[in-house]
């Protein structure tokens, strides 16, 4: 068998030649492929074949195939290999009889941003590793294949916005232009592929990177979600009270999600292999999946809303009913205790963690909260007494407000109004802090971790308003 060694031979080529991830469309057209029609087999020389006569397809056939009819579409064509053909059945075949009407499926009911459709390089590289949904289709970093000796139809027409690719491989031929490309969505070929000659963009950029791209397909979440409930259905009801929604998904989850800021010395690849190899492969997170990815999220500031670019990781398990979630759970607590330890290490300056399981009643973050609360205090009363040392032995000259206090006895000064500063420990949980309660929907866990070895910033009494003696 040539075919199957020639594919892989020509796919390992493909993937050697670039870094960038890619989807493999799954679907095909093909004569021999027994799903492309309505009895769920390949004809035999007793049947009558019939292709609905306004369908417009292409079809690969692969080998010789004897019919007892065919009625063709007016618009429509035959990719032939070597060998391959039709002729008329001259005598009756015992394993064919008695022969029936034969129907060719609709091919239009194929859509490029039904997730279910497509086949990532994600899945060979580890199982318990998966994507959010709107990184189940094309990505505009990824690679795209068709796989070759296929004939598709693929309706991308769902959406006005651009479909932004990397390449892509139609037939064997990789597209990396849009040039290129639009001339064969000028060809007959082309239009039975791509109907409707939708708006791709053939950029053959790669993600530069190292912290990683975002997909970008946000704009097209409304499509992705849409295709994929007519496929699989609406969202299954989930055991836990209060279910988390992900950024790029579709449904709500049962499980974790863990938010990263990063510095520039972050690298998405090799934290994503330090997460499989070091937890992920552990026999006590088996049933646990994961997904990470660098997405954008509106977050509620104290001052301002802004955009940010940050890190994903949606934490997921199969557990049955009561327990579900809480291997998941348990895997997050593990990866932010490791970032509050050795986060610097990993070019991680922050952790957000929300959770919600089937047998959570109410939050609980008192333990890591007071834990944040009491290493930040010990970092900023180190700070003062640093200061305080360095004016003790008169390389620090205090302000004249702060001296007349020592000066004074420590009475309080009523003739002056009272120096005041931004308290990074208490600043977060504020009366008038605006409700960030809807960031996530269903959101029953909230915890922030800053690595050790963070900065902080703060205001600084001694150096605010103030003006130093001369």
């Amino acid at each position: 068998m040539k075919t199957p060694a020639l594919f892989l031979l020509w796919l390992l080529v493909c993937i050697a030649l670039t870094d960038a991830a890619y989807k493999k469309w799954i679907p095909n057209t093909n004569f021999e492929n027994a799903s492309n029609w309505n009895e769920r087999r390949v004809p035999c020389s007793q049947d009558k074949v019939i292709f609905p006569s306004g369908q417009r397809v292409s079809i690969y056939v692969q080998s010789a195939h004897s019919l007892a009819e065919m009625n063709l579409p007016w618009d429509g064509e035959f990719i032939l290999a070597t060998g391959a053909g039709f002729s008329a059945s001259s005598k009756e075949d015992p394993e064919c009889d008695p022969g029936s009407e034969i129907h060719f499926r609709d091919p239009d009911q194929y859509q490029w941003f039904d997730p279910t459709l497509w086949y990532s390089s994600l899945s060979d590289n580890d199982k318990s590793l998966f994507s959010v949904d709107s990184e189940r289709v094309p990505c505009q970093y990824d690679d795209v294949i068709f796989s070759p000796e296929t004939s598709f139809k693929v309706n991308a027409m769902a959406t006005e916005a651009t479909i932004n690719l990397k390449s892509i491989s139609v037939l064997g031929k990789t597209f990396t232009t849009d040039e290129e490309f639009s001339y064969h969505l000028q060809s007959n070929t082309g239009k039975l592929q791509f109907p409707g000659s939708p708006r791709m963009h053939i950029t053959n950029t790669p993600c530069g990177d190292q912290t990683g791209c975002e997909c970008g397909n946000t704009a097209v979440l409304r499509e992705i979600c849409s295709a994929l409930q007519r496929t699989e259905g609406i969202c299954p009801n989930l055991p836990c009270p209060l279910p988390l929604l992900p950024a790029g998904r579709c449904c709500q989850i049962c499980g974790a999600i863990i938010n990263l800021e990063h510095m520039s010395t972050f690298n998405f690849e090799d934290y994503r292999t330090h997460l499989v190899q070091t937890y992920l492969n552990l026999e006590k997170y088996s049933r646990v999946k994961l997904a990470i990815s660098k997405v954008q999220n509106q977050r509620t500031r104290l001052k301002k809303n802004d955009l940010t670019a940050e890190i994903q990781i949606m934490i997921t398990d199969n557990l049955e009913e009561s327990a579900t979630g809480s291997d998941a759970i348990g895997l997050a607590n593990d990866i932010i205790n490791e970032i509050n330890n050795n986060g610097i290490s990993f070019g991680i300056s922050k952790a957000t963690v929300i959770t919600s399981t089937s047998s959570q009643s109410a939050p609980n973050t008192a333990g890591i909260i007071t834990g944040i609360v009491i290493g930040v205090l010990a970092i900023f009363l180190s700070i003062l007494g640093g200061l305080y040392y360095l004016h003790r032995v008169g390389t620090l000259r205090l302000p004249s407000q702060i001296v007349l206090f020592r000066r004074n006895n420590f009475e309080v000064q009523t003739d002056t109004q009272p120096i005041g500063f931004t308290n990074p420990i208490f600043e977060g949980i504020a009366e008038d802090v605006p409700d960030v309660s809807g960031l996530y929907s269903g959101e029953e866990v909230l915890k922030e971790i800053t690595p050790d070895k963070s900065s902080f910033q703060y205001s600084n009494p001694l150096y605010e308003a103030s003006q130093c003696d001369d």
